[in-house]
């Protein structure tokens, strides 16, 4: 979950600007968040309690921002120590823990749990006993948010062309579904749509390339190889740049009992 747990001390400093570069561009231009906040607003209002937040891969802290207020307490985990400075600044009021979800020791109950695009850096191998562990982290009747891009939208699409990797989460659901005294009452795949928009081509590059930073990929390609897929593939026929980039959303409900 630490993206750059493995860049070397010299330069990390600059691996991290380039990525946050990179993510503020792909904010720009997308409206995923605003669209996700929505949905997440809308959801909160219905739990019965809001006692606790517990946002697992919380990075800077963007999403984790627009929900806090909605509860007593939140409780972060994040890794990164670099994202960890900057969540500190966006929600200077949570509580974070800075093991792995796999090691941290998190005493909450957990009225929502997010786990928002953060298996795309947990092996896939990783996955259930990952989301079975925070499930644990629930309070009865809580709710967890597993999010990651549709598999079949444009931006995962071009991630498999250059890297083989495919993340989908129904796969996960039928895993999670089979799993022996199974402690979930109920998963269902929510679909919100997201689209990323650009009228410059070198930025539209910069931020394919921001998605296709993920460990595992068979092969990372050049920029030259990223700008031919993009004018070829995202072009919207009117001088710009349209990348479709819909989420899953898997909601996972712990018994009340």
């Amino acid at each position: 979950m630490d993206r750059h747990k493995t860049a070397q001390a010299g330069n990390l400093r600059t691996e991290e600007d380039a990525y946050r570069e990179a993510f503020g561009l792909f904010l720009a231009g997308t409206d995923e968040k605003t669209l996700t906040h929505a949905y997440l607003r809308d959801l909160v209002e219905q739990l019965p309690t809001r006692r606790v937040l517990l946002d697992v891969g919380a990075a800077e802290g963007t999403t984790t921002r627009s929900v806090a207020p909605y509860f007593e307490r939140t409780v972060c985990i994040e890794p990164s120590e670099p994202m960890r400075r900057a969540l500190a600044l966006a929600c200077p009021q949570a509580e974070v823990v800075a093991e792995p979800v796999l090691e941290a020791r998190v005493e909450v109950r957990a009225d929502l749990a997010l786990l928002a695009h953060v298996l795309y850096y947990v092996p896939r191998a990783q996955w259930a006993a990952t989301v079975s562990r925070i499930v644990e982290w629930l309070a009865p009747g809580g709710l967890l948010l597993v999010l990651l891009q549709n598999p079949d939208g444009a931006c995962m699409r071009m991630v498999h062309h250059f890297t083989g990797l495919r993340f989908d989460l129904r796969e996960l659901a039928e895993e999670l579904a089979a799993l022996p005294h199974n402690p979930i009452d109920g998963i269902a795949l929510d679909v919100l749509p997201a689209r990323y928009r650009s009228r410059d081509l070198d930025e539209a590059v910069t931020v394919a390339g921001f998605h296709l930073s993920l460990p595992g990929g068979s092969s990372r390609p050049s920029r030259d190889e990223v700008r031919a897929y993009v004018h070829e593939h995202w072009c919207d026929g009117n001088g710009g740049y349209l990348m479709r980039h819909d989420q899953h959303v898997l909601r996972i409900q712990r018994p009340a009992r």
